[in-house]
């Protein structure tokens, strides 16, 4: 019970992780582009949402949100249905991510040399290339500890979906705890999954990070 608990928080975690990559992503090119207004709505987007506590998006999107889009649908003749308990997790804790991500990858771009940049510019290649061949390797070894903290923060915060009654590994340990009696176990073991996610996943990132920081002088 708790391994199938463990596999649906890896399975929120990483959704929800690479939803908010891809939103932080166009959040960052988006603050970065020059556009007035679009960076107002950015500035929005990442306050509010680091300011509301994830807890309250959940609850609000799972409960208040599904009304509202039933009401809709009655209102147009159309069945209405009931928001799936993944879906939802993955998709809040995913807009979630994106502002954190934001932000995270924007100091990345903004920590590379100018001048590269400008090369690029200068040889004539499209953003696009310019992104792909000058940018991205270059913000990457920047922005991988803020990616990695954002990673094993969001392996704490998928324990939040329980309330909207999906089963992860925290509410998998509660029910396992209050049918046996045996809470100090159960939670105790819960804790060592943890544990054993979060080491995992630090061997992983520190492998992706030897990787994109070859050749560069390590520091003493």
């Amino acid at each position: 019970m708790l391994l199938s608990g463990a596999a649906s928080t890896i399975a929120i975690s990483a959704g929800a992780f690479l939803i908010g990559l891809v939103l932080g992503t166009a959040g960052a090119l988006g603050k970065l582009s020059g556009n007035r207004p679009f960076c107002l709505i950015l500035d929005l987007y990442t306050t509010a949402i680091r300011a509301i506590p994830e807890l309250i998006l959940i609850v609000g999107l799972y409960y208040a949100g599904t009304d509202g889009l039933n009401r809709l649908l009655a209102a147009v003749n159309l069945p209405t249905f009931e928001m799936n308990g993944f879906a939802v997790a993955v998709a809040v804790l995913g807009f979630v991510q994106g502002a954190y991500m934001t932000e995270v990858l924007r100091g990345a771009i903004l920590a590379i040399p100018v001048g590269q940049i400008e090369a690029a510019k200068a040889f004539g290649m499209s953003p696009t290339l310019r992104f792909r061949r000058v940018v991205l390797p270059a913000l990457l070894p920047n922005a991988l500890p803020g990616l990695a903290n954002l990673w094993m923060s969001i392996t704490k915060d998928s324990a939040l979906v329980a309330v909207v009654g999906y089963q992860e590994l925290a509410l998998a340990t509660r029910l396992a705890g209050a049918s046996t009696k045996h809470y100090f176990i159960f939670f105790l073991a819960s804790a060592l999954l943890y544990l054993a996610l979060t080491l995992a996943s630090n061997v992983v990132f520190n492998l992706i990070e030897r990787r994109l920081r070859r050749g560069q002088p390590k520091l003493a």
